[in-house]
């Protein structure tokens, strides 16, 4: 390839390669701004509702002082009555007379439930929901610090790709030169030796001698094009094999933070908030129910959506709200240079000895920083949960200011004396914020613990994929010294003839009995293996496995053995579901008996009808 193609198909490399970074940077500005959005929407939401409670609680102030009014004028009126004057006396009225008395009474208790129902939107509900609106402020720029940082390692380590890269591409470029002038160096030594082999009868001596140091020449300046193409080739190897580490590194990074690290920023904004929110807006409900029992059919409705404050559901409303933000790029790909078809890591010689010894060092690091990364885990889950039971105190039962006396003395909040106890609420406050920020120190130390573990297990992962294929390779020649043969656990097969029930296409009850088995173990080991090293992986029973290895362990388990019985990950997780499913689907009667298949699919269309009515649905529509 000339030089002028070379050079261009090298810009279009990196071409590529920045147009794939200059998305995700545009992804990553876009996500900021959402959750800017995010907040700023919910500041605005709270910034209304105080408005709205403390218009309320005027209404409800004015209400209450013109019930007193209009109870006060009618009692000073029949003060100087005969009936008032009988009733100082005896204590006895006449039936319409009491009934009066009664509905007087009745104003002015509506009138000091009116009065608390005031004190209580002013001076309680109000500032809570002042109180989310700072908390809700002061989560986001935590979260917003953590943002920047995952950034700005994400944007560090597309940087680190893409020096290892050009470093690749730099030191393939010289190893196809020294190629080429090795080559031309070898074209001038045929040439001269083709010279040396015509008769020398009519040559003179002079010039024999000048053709045999000629040659010496050639043959010096071949050994030397030789040993600088050795090492040009070296370094391409090592630097390609480094790229393909870093590649596979990387890309483990940007599905760790679009997949996982996302969800947990957005976590940590709504952290309090959905809680915080349900406690206000139950004081109101609770409230309100107090005041007029008549009015619980409307205040069901809210209640229910009270009910529904969730921070899971929210957060995949707003995910799905910005789906373009929060979706995961494609993959990175290798970017082969100069017609270079190796895309996989190189362990063999003389770059196997190396990456063995990256191999274990990796292994042993891996080990120690899941063990430390586990206790931090430990600790921050600890940690969220303390901060949990701090924002869910069941403290907006107000039932107690609505008990009423016979005095008729004006009404005395009790708000002040429990939930807006100064001292009480500045402890708790300052409790809460304290284990704020050392949940926000842990959850750092999580992310970038995990993140150092996510990147070297995967170079550990596809070092150890490419040193198993290389010992396979080798097995018959030459073994690496540090790759010792796995050790074989001795099965005991069980005789297939002494169990007369089949185990595939056969009837469970039957096999159980046979087999005195409680449950199959086929059963049992496809869901272990399927536990430990499924649960994790995208499309598990969607994606079929190979049909071959599906053959192997389902003839496996017919002859009484246990293919999955080692602690070892060298079967295809979706090869192990294709078993299971395959067991399942050929039992003569199934696990779900067929004459229920109808009641199953009833319950199934009443749990989504009742979904349906909780998020507002209608029958008409």
């Amino acid at each position: 390839m000339s030089t002028p193609s070379r050079f261009k198909k090298d810009k279009e490399i990196i071409a590529e390669y920045e147009s794939q970074v200059k998305e995700i940077r545009a992804q990553l500005v876009e996500q900021q701004k959402c959750l800017e959005q995010q907040t700023e929407m919910r500041v605005q939401l709270l910034q209304d509702l105080q408005d709205f409670f403390r218009k309320k609680s005027e209404i409800e102030m004015e209400y209450s002082r013109n019930l007193e009014k209009l109870a006060e004028r009618f009692m000073a009126k029949t003060r100087s009555t005969k009936d008032h004057q009988q009733y100082k006396k005896d204590q006895n009225l006449l039936s319409p007379v009491n009934c009066w008395y009664l509905l007087l009474n009745q104003v002015r208790r509506e009138s000091k439930d009116h009065a608390t129902l005031s004190d209580i939107y002013l001076n309680n509900v109000i500032m809570r929901f002042m109180q989310i609106s700072e908390d809700s402020t002061r989560m986001f720029k935590k979260s917003k610090e953590i943002s920047f940082q995952l950034h700005e390692d994400l944007m560090k380590v597309l940087n680190e790709l893409y020096t290892v890269m050009k470093t690749y591409h730099m030191y393939h470029a010289e190893s196809i030169s020294a190629e080429s002038k090795l080559k031309e160096a070898e074209k001038q030594e045929e040439k001269q030796i083709g010279r040396s082999g015509d008769p020398v009868f009519h040559i003179r001596l002079e010039e024999r001698h000048q053709r045999r140091s000629s040659v010496k020449k050639i043959e010096k300046m071949k050994e030397k094009r030789q040993a600088k193409y050795s090492e040009n080739k070296l370094k391409s190897i090592k630097a390609r094999n480094e790229y393909l580490l870093t590649l596979e590194a990387t890309n483990a990074s940007v599905f760790k933070y679009y997949i996982h690290d996302l969800s947990d920023l957005i976590d940590c904004c709504d952290l309090g908030y959905h809680a915080s929110l349900n406690r206000a807006l139950r004081t109101y409900l609770s409230a309100e129910y107090n005041l007029e029992t008549s009015r619980h059919e409307g205040l069901d409705i809210i209640e229910n959506a009270v009910d529904s404050l969730e921070p899971r559901s929210d957060k995949q409303r707003f995910m799905e709200m910005y789906p373009t933000a929060f979706c995961p790029p494609m993959k990175f790909e290798f970017q082969s240079h100069m017609g270079d078809e190796v895309c996989q890591v190189t362990a063999q010689q003389p770059v196997q000895a190396e990456l063995m010894l990256r191999y274990q060092q990796l292994q042993s690091r891996l080990a120690t920083l899941k063990i430390e990364n586990e206790e931090v885990k430990k600790t921050t889950e600890a940690t969220l949960q303390t901060i949990q039971d701090m924002v869910t105190i069941e403290d907006y039962d107000v039932s107690e200011c609505f008990q009423h006396s016979r005095s008729t003395e004006s009404v005395k909040s009790t708000v002040s004396e429990t939930y807006l106890s100064k001292p009480s609420i500045a402890k708790r406050r300052a409790n809460q914020q304290e284990t704020e920020q050392f949940y926000f120190m842990k959850f750092r130390e999580y992310l970038e613990g995990s993140n150092l573990i996510t990147k070297l297990q995967a170079k550990h992962d596809l070092l150890q994929r490419t040193l198993g294929e290389g010992h396979r390779a080798e097995y018959m020649t030459t073994r690496p010294p540090n790759l010792p043969p796995k050790p074989q656990k001795h099965r005991k097969p069980r005789p297939r003839s002494q169990y007369s029930a089949k185990l595939f296409n056969g009837d469970l009850e039957s096999f159980i009995k046979d087999s005195g088995q409680v449950i199959p173990l086929i059963v049992e080991s496809c869901i272990r293996f399927i536990n430990l090293y499924g649960l994790q992986h995208q499309g598990i029973f969607r994606v079929s496995g190979s049909q071959v290895e599906v053959n192997d362990i389902k003839n496996s388990f017919e002859r009484g053995e246990n293919p999955l019985a080692d602690d070892q990950s060298n079967h295809d997780i979706n090869s192990v579901a294709g078993v299971l499913k395959l067991y399942f689907r050929g039992l003569e009667n199934p696990v779900f008996p067929k004459e229920r298949f109808n009641d199953l699919i009833s319950c199934i269309r009443f749990s989504a009808a009742v979904a349906f009515y909780r998020l507002g649905g209608t029958e008409e529509s």
